[in-house]
């Protein structure tokens, strides 16, 4: 074989590996896109925006969270733990009828200590525990932050164009939604251990959905 061959052939196959790379790189890039699309779904739109359409600076910024908070162990709740946030739920879910913005306070508070008794970040960090519920509770972690604005938006900003109370109410109902899914068990728990924390959100039954949209609006009285 004379060296012109040779030559030639060390040539072709030195393309064909840049080519392969070239293509493994692009096809790569797209895969981990979806995958962070698939993971944090609204959250993933939201952290584009705010990048002004910088799909590439909000996969790092949701990569980053990963990184951070992929591994935040849940720990479980006590029975007694359980029924004290169940009863404070009902009781500012009831509340909303007379006193809506109070309800929409108590809301932001409970979730913020339920988040911090599964052990995210303390509430008293609330943007870091709102990132690292955005990781484990993506489809869910909006209704937190609309209670958030409505409790500290001040009054009198709130009654010139400010949250009226069906706003409010769609909050309440948003928020509830991630209460449920931090009170479910996780999968080191029982009941729904087989599934992940946004499985079971996708799959939330509908007459959960039935019962919280009717939520504060007042009962007739009994004759």
């Amino acid at each position: 074989m004379s060296t012109g061959v040779i030559i030639a052939l060390i040539v072709i196959v030195a393309v064909v590996l840049v080519v392969a790379a070239v293509l493994a790189l692009r096809a790569r890039g797209p895969q981990h896109g979806g995958s962070l699309k698939r993971r944090f779904g609204p959250e993933y739109d939201l952290a584009v925006a705010r990048h002004d359409g910088d799909t590439k600076a909000a996969e790092r910024e949701l990569t980053e969270r990963v990184r951070r908070h992929g591994s935040l162990h849940v720990r479980p709740l006590e029975p007694a733990e359980r029924e004290r946030f169940e009863a404070r739920w009902t009781a500012a879910q009831e509340r909303f009828v007379d006193s809506p913005r109070e309800a929409v306070g108590e809301a932001d508070r409970l979730i913020a200590e339920l988040a911090g008794a599964r052990g995210f970040p303390d509430g008293g960090q609330y943007e870091e525990q709102l990132t690292a519920l955005s990781v484990h509770h993506a489809h869910h972690v909006e209704g937190y932050r609309r209670v958030h604005r409505v409790t500290h938006t001040r009054v009198d900003v709130a009654r010139d164009g400010g949250a009226d109370t069906e706003e409010m109410r769609e909050s309440m109902v948003e928020a509830r939604a991630l209460f449920e899914a931090l009170m479910r068990p996780s999968r080191h728990e029982g009941g729904d251990r087989q599934r992940t924390g946004t499985e079971a959100e996708r799959s939330a039954p509908a007459a959960r959905a039935s019962h919280t949209l009717s939520f504060g609006k007042r009962r007739p009285k009994e004759s």
